[in-house]
């Protein structure tokens, strides 16, 4: 099943200098290894705010949420996720 999540940086929390390189590289880094364990299917960057949308492939919603929980940005509360619902095929197609 797939799920789409959109995310965004906690920038009205955190100052820029919070967002160190460090932590960024970890945050990429971890998403490198959930698209290779195959949960992480597509990620995009945002263009309107600092975040990402992720199109996730997992048995349930709570997989993605736990997935989600593993990001570095995530851990330290840097990291709000507006959205995560799970997605279905397109009807208008079948036909």
């Amino acid at each position: 099943m797939q799920f789409l999540s959109i995310s965004r940086r906690r920038t009205d929390a955190f100052p820029p200098e919070a967002f160190t390189p460090e932590l960024i590289a970890a945050e990429g880094q971890r998403c490198k290894e959930l698209y290779a364990a195959g949960i992480l299917r597509q990620i995009w960057k945002r263009g309107d705010t600092p975040g990402a949308a992720i199109l996730w492939e997992a048995g349930s919603e709570a997989e993605v949420r736990e997935a989600i929980a593993s990001l570095p940005l995530k851990r330290a509360d840097m990291l709000e996720v507006t959205v995560c619902l799970a997605l279905e095929p397109y009807a208008g197609f079948s036909k």
